[in-house]
């Protein structure tokens, strides 16, 4: 499943550290606002390498590919919403890529319409 959300992070978080049952670990969030008509904060989780790799900053539109994941701890649930891929949206883009516009403008007056299917 792939799931990805596009947006501007609004905050990077504290990375925090620690040692597990397998070894040393490293996370560190990012709060990112979605885009639309009702938009959205959620905060994604980057994990041990990723952090480096990513490099996410505060301001950046970014689109993040992400798994959903959930744990039982105690009784309780958590859920994560893991990062697995950052891309960063071009300056200026809205999802086109290099000038493109997005509809070819009409023919002049007069002027031959010849890429018609009939």
């Amino acid at each position: 499943m792939d799931i990805q959300l596009t947006g501007t992070v609004k905050q990077v978080l504290e990375e925090q550290s620690g040692e597990g049952r397998n070894g040393p670990w490293r996370k560190q969030e990012f709060i990112l606002e979605t885009e639309g008509d009702y938009p959205k904060e959620v905060c994604i989780v980057q994990w041990g390498e990723k952090i480096d790799e990513f490099g996410v900053e505060e301001g950046e539109r970014l689109i993040v590919s992400v798994d959903i994941q959930s744990r039982e701890f105690k009784g309780r649930w958590y859920t994560d919403v893991k990062a697995w891929r950052v891309q960063r949206e071009a300056a200026g883009a809205s999802g086109m890529s290099g000038g493109e516009e997005p509809f070819p403008a009409p023919p002049a007056p007069g002027e031959p319409d010849d890429d018609l299917p009939f």
